[in-house]
């Protein structure tokens, strides 16, 4: 199984240095491959305000980009849409292109991801769609780990740019005592922020994800 991921930035046309925004980009996905390396090719910029990223796993893309969404600051953010299926390389004297039916699911993924957005659910930012010919057990898979991600980019949405950051270094193994350095405010101020923000459940389910691989 292959999940084709094409990201692209929510308000891009809002940002005001479009250029610096691309250089935090760059750097959160830098960052979360290094503290959670799990892309077999990560999210690379393609054209416009695109990128796109292979996993060889769904827990894995699922858990990459949750911390990816933690990692970024506020006003800074992307959607994903995640293609279930087969990936090619088509040569071209302009280099290898991305084809095959992942990507063409990835693509409408990342349209009910707009669409949905736009209706009840503003917070939406990830979608997964299967490409034909998936068999029953994953057509199962997708819609529950799509009723999952609507509640997960819910909580992510509701957290301040803190609450992520205290998040994610959770995620990643830093102490509170470590975090409460960071951040300057007390040890109690970080479980405080962390209970009232519902990390533990975003938590929690980050290891689920990752306990599925093994």
């Amino acid at each position: 199984m292959v999940i084709a991921v094409i990201a692209d930035i929510v308000g891009s046309r809002e940002l005001s240095d479009r250029g610096e925004a691309q250089r935090i980009l760059d750097e959160t996905i830098a960052q979360v491959e290094h503290d959670l390396p799990l892309a077999v090719h990560p999210l690379t910029p393609t054209v416009g305000d695109e990128q796109q990223a292979v996993y060889g796993a769904l827990p894995d893309a699922l858990a990459s980009l949750l911390m990816i969404q933690l990692r970024l600051p506020d006003g800074i953010a992307f959607r994903f849409g995640l293609g279930i299926g087969k990936v090619t390389a088509v040569e071209s004297v302009h280099g290898e292109l991305a084809d095959g039916p992942g990507w063409y699911a990835a693509r409408a993924a990342i349209e009910t991801v707009h669409s949905r957005e736009q209706r009840a659910v503003p917070r939406t930012r990830t979608w997964i769609v299967g490409a034909p010919g998936q068999d029953e057990v994953m057509e199962t898979t997708v819609a529950a780990s799509n009723a999952y991600l609507l509640v997960r980019d819910e909580l992510v949405g509701a957290m301040s740019a803190r609450e992520r950051r205290l998040t994610y270094g959770r995620a990643v193994g830093r102490s509170q005592q470590e975090l409460a350095a960071q951040e300057q405010i007390s040890q109690p101020s970080v479980s405080k922020s962390l209970r009232s923000a519902g990390a533990a459940a975003l938590l929690e389910g980050l290891e689920a994800l990752r306990g599925e691989k093994a």
